[in-house]
């Protein structure tokens, strides 16, 4: 099996589709349904963490700057690292992700260890 990287994104900045304390609230547990299902799988390899919003960038000039930056909509919120035998199989396990319920979406990528050549 490869190790596959689930990133999830969402909408940070507009207003109107934030959700309210209560439905973050709400989200808790189909997380937890979800994560939980992974690992029962032994699918789950690292359960990540959520990202805070603040952050730095680290320029090729070694300039450091603030960021992520305000004029991007969608935004990292989090990660974990998955099981799978394909990047169609890791998708499809993306698929039960509740980022998903509230507009967000979830990036797939091959994790590629120092031995492997692909």
């Amino acid at each position: 099996m490869k190790e596959f990287l689930l990133v999830f994104r969402r909408d940070f900045v507009t207003r109107e589709v934030q959700p309210s304390p209560e439905q973050l609230q709400n989200m808790m547990k189909p997380w937890q349904d979800w994560m939980g299902s992974l690992g029962a799988q032994n699918k789950l390899v690292s359960s990540g963490n959520r990202l805070a919003s603040e952050g730095r960038v680290v320029k090729p000039s070694k300039a450091i700057i603030n960021g992520p930056y305000v004029e991007m909509k969608e935004a990292i919120g989090g990660y974990i690292i998955v099981k799978a035998n394909s990047i169609d199989e890791a998708a499809e396990l993306a698929k039960g992700c509740p980022v998903l319920q509230i507009g967000g979406n979830v990036e797939v990528r091959t994790v590629v260890g120092a031995d492997d050549n692909t």
